[in-house]
């Protein structure tokens, strides 16, 4: 499952606050597949406690709607660390109150010892990410929570680029969330779509976004999935 489409409420609201808050741009930027993409997405520029507070509510929210069970969250190093965090804060506040941990990058060989931080894995786990161009981190953090005994449920993205994934250097017909979804047995819910994306700037037409709409849709055009 994954959630977010034209029409969606939630997802326009928060393609908004992304152009608004400077995290997604336009213009001309290289992925790491190497693509020259229309526009760019930075979670990493939602950087004071104000947009990092309504970035969780998004999350919460989305969560919620999609009647995803799970036990705890896990955030992978580095962006998913604060945005764990930030999100079990927001699930709290909302009645939901939820153990969280992360990961470090390195093991620690003191203190506490290990590369996992917060509360134990245990029972179903929901993943939280910024986005997902190959489904690297999200296969490292299932190997993580496989390892300490939980199960990899689910996983909750901000935005779903709906562009095909590469393999060894080649596109590939699937996208990195669609490997997640299908072929790994996760479910996958993002508070918005490259679809949300194209429709704010249909409605956007006639402003300075305008002209970015051509350019978008034809990059959904060479590189987008069939869902």
């Amino acid at each position: 499952m994954v959630a977010g489409g034209g029409g969606d409420g939630l997802a326009q609201e928060f393609v908004q606050f992304a152009v608004d808050s400077g995290v997604l741009r336009f213009g001309q930027f290289k992925t790491k597949a190497g693509r020259l993409s229309p526009y760019f997405f930075n979670a990493g520029l939602f950087d004071d406690g104000a947009k990092l507070g309504r970035l969780a509510q998004f999350y919460a929210r989305r969560i919620i709607d999609s009647g995803i069970e799970f036990d705890m969250i896990f955030g992978p190093a580095y962006k998913g660390i604060a945005l764990a965090a930030a999100v079990a804060i927001e699930l709290a506040r909302l009645g939901r109150n939820v153990p969280y941990a992360y990961n470090r990058k390195e093991a620690k060989d003191h203190g506490e010892g290990g590369s996992l931080v917060g509360a134990p894995l245990r029972g179903k786990v929901l993943i939280v990410d910024d986005v997902m161009s190959a489904g690297t981190a999200a296969r490292e953090s299932i190997a993580l929570i496989r390892a300490a005994g939980a199960v990899p449920h689910a996983v909750a993205i901000a935005l779903d680029r709906q562009e095909k994934a590469t393999e060894q250097g080649v596109d590939v017909d699937h996208s990195a969330v669609q490997y997640v979804r299908d072929k790994l047995g996760l479910a996958v819910c993002a508070i918005a779509r490259l679809g949300d994306l194209l429709h704010y700037l249909e409605l956007h037409q006639g402003g300075e976004l305008g002209g970015h709409h051509a350019q978008v849709l034809a990059y959904r055009e060479r590189y987008g999935v069939q869902e």
